[in-house]
């Protein structure tokens, strides 16, 4: 029984450190999504189609 409870200790602790660096991943990449949409929105007039 102890094998166990340590298998699932120690995946519980492995999901929680892979949950916390989606979770900046994903704040990261909003924030650059953000400023370069920003930099577009800024230049538009220069950008011809």
């Amino acid at each position: 029984m102890e094998k166990i409870y340590k298998t699932m200790n120690s995946a519980g602790a492995s999901d929680i450190v892979v949950g916390i660096l989606v979770i900046v991943f994903g704040i990261t990449l909003g924030t650059i999504s953000i400023v370069s949409g920003g930099k577009l929105l800024k230049s538009r007039s220069n950008i011809l189609f």
